[in-house]
């Protein structure tokens, strides 16, 4: 039986949960650039109409039956010899699937419910969904192929087996695989097997942009009957992929329902597409790119046009304006310099430097005269007591003040500017230096924010080279440095990603060489201070675990291992 070509084309559009008419708008504008193109078959991700995670925007009511219309209403538009394959939300009643919908001249031809829905780490989709039970097979032309959704291609014993025992040499499937750091290797490791175990081309189709706390970097690809990547599409951008495939021909298993879609293809003889092959991204390039996505998403996703941060010489706040600025463009950044009296000439300068280098505007508010009148307050009721973190976390928290205060009269979003170290061991002043609307960095760790910057500064210099190699200080006290409370960066950072992110107790840790006294300090540090990282903003995933989603343990919690 000869093999025969087939179109295919991936939309890696980048959705908004809750925008049904946007969202339908933009996958109405993609078919449309797919069918010119081409292209039989165009798949969009996981729950593309509704966007993705729409969490308890499931339990309301409406949710479900507005989606449902708005499917009704794209699948009645979409005219010609192309199949759609659309993520959305089905259901009736208390009752919902994570279903793709396949689409074919105004009618939909058959909606394929997810089979394995995933209830760890950032997913709670038993919470929503209730399990579908048929692996469908499609037939268009000559070809037959399944669909499924995300979860259902990462088991060998999942719906792409029954799907290829039912004769499918394709398998369609669509994705909202949230980005971590090299999470791309993983998929692509996990599709290639499946296609070859299978012998089955494999298209995986993934969302792009940001989600409050999620990243989906795109990066959707196409695998051969042999695991061969054969395309893929850009990371973090929208994108169109165009593919043609030679698709062997199969025996259809008599004893399983096929669903016949239409006998006509595209014309056999298509226009030639060329596009770009994408870049391959660095470790450190990529987690920048996801951190500018996210960024940009959430400001612009919430209807801010505007940010602040307050700038104080060092590299977090350096690296959160330069991400700002690449996000949103350099007018739309505030930095504010808030001095004290503990403040060193060289922050101020560094400040002023960085902001020059960015081209952001630059303001000084000094926050000594407000100090004062704090501590004139308070000398009657702290009399004959020593000076400690409580007049430390004062400047702190006057200088949250004052970005919160740009924000309610400019409607500007507060950039906080803590990275995961300061989050992990509570080195961070609650309603001070973590008040804000979005913790860029808070997942990021203090090591990386060295490298990030270094990366940035690679493509053009903005962050001042004094900035690097200073000694980290809050500045909240005379020569403070961040090693009088924490121990070295290096040190931290390794342990804090064998207790956060790998769940390692104090044994296991110390036995990889680390002090044991400075293992114990950090752990008591990371479960002291939960009730510190409830308060605070969210911030962009881009470890396997990052606190909130990944990671929710009880803030009242008596047990140490």
């Amino acid at each position: 039986m000869k093999d025969k070509s087939l179109r295919l084309a991936i939309a890696q559009v980048n959705s908004t949960v809750g925008d049904l008419r946007g969202n339908a708008a933009k996958i109405s504008r993609y078919i449309e650039k797919a069918k010119d193109c081409g292209a039989d078959i165009v798949c969009f991700p996981e729950l593309a109409l509704c966007g993705y995670p729409p969490e308890d925007l499931l339990l309301k009511p409406k949710f479900i039956s507005d989606n449902l219309k708005a499917l009704k209403k794209l699948a009645r538009a979409i005219k010609g010899n192309i199949t759609a394959i659309v993520g959305f939300a089905d259901g009736r009643g208390k009752v919902a699937y994570n279903a793709a919908a396949v689409i074919y001249n105004r009618k939909i031809k058959g909606v394929y419910r997810k089979v394995l829905l995933p209830n760890y780490g950032v997913f709670d989709e038993k919470r929503y969904f209730e399990p579908g039970d048929k692996p469908l097979v499609f037939k268009f032309g000559d070809f037959i192929f399944g669909v499924n959704i995300c979860e259902d291609i990462w088991y060998p014993s999942g719906p792409t087996k029954s799907q290829a025992e039912a004769g499918a040499k394709l398998i369609l499937n669509i994705n909202a695989s949230p980005y971590y750091a090299a999470k791309f290797k993983q998929r692509q490791a996990v599709i290639a097997g499946q296609a070859k175990s299978n012998r089955v081309f494999v298209v995986y189709a993934n969302l792009v942009g940001g989600q409050d706390e999620l990243v989906f970097d795109g990066q959707s690809m196409i695998v051969d009957n042999k695991g061969k990547t054969l395309a893929r599409a850009r990371a973090f951008a929208e994108d169109l992929l165009i593919q043609d495939l030679d698709i062997p021909a199969s025996k259809v298993s008599p004893s399983r329902k096929i669903i016949r879609i239409s006998n006509i293809l595209q014309p056999a003889k298509k226009k030639i597409v060329t596009q770009e092959e994408p870049e391959i991204l660095r470790p450190v390039e990529e987690i920048y790119r996801a951190l500018v996505l996210g960024l940009r998403d959430y400001v612009l996703k919430n209807g801010f046009g505007k940010v602040i941060i307050g700038l104080s010489g060092g590299i977090d706040s350096s690296l959160v304006a330069a991400l700002a600025v690449d996000a949103l463009g350099k007018e739309n950044v505030t930095g504010v310099f808030m001095p004290s009296r503990y403040s060193s000439s060289h922050s101020h300068e560094d400040a002023i430097m960085l902001a020059r280098n960015l081209g952001i505007k630059f303001i000084t508010i000094s926050i000594e005269q407000i100090f004062k009148f704090y501590l004139l307050a308070l000398e009657p009721h702290f009399k004959g007591l020593g000076r400690d973190s409580a007049e430390e976390n004062l400047q702190a928290r006057i200088r949250g003040n004052i970005l919160m205060a740009f924000s309610n009269k400019f409607g500007w979003l507060v950039l906080a500017t803590g990275n995961k170290s300061e989050m992990s061991t509570g080195y961070a002043t609650l309603y001070g230096d973590m008040a804000g609307g979005l913790a860029v960095i808070k997942d990021v760790p203090k090591t990386l924010v060295y490298k990030l910057s270094r990366h940035r500064n690679s493509i053009c210099q903005v962050i001042p080279e004094r900035v690097f190699t200073k000694a980290p200080t809050a500045e909240l006290k005379p020569n403070q440095k961040d090693q009088d409370t924490l121990p070295p960066y290096e040190i931290l950072d390794a342990i804090l990603k064998a207790y956060v992110e790998e769940d390692k107790d104090l044994a296991k840790i110390v036995s990889s060489g680390f002090n044991k006294e400075t293992v114990n300090k950090t752990i008591s540090m990371v479960d002291k201070n939960e009730y510190k990282r409830r308060q605070s903003p969210p911030g962009i995933k881009i470890t396997p675990k990052a606190f909130g989603r990944d990671r929710r343990m009880p803030i009242t919690n008596k047990y140490r291992g």
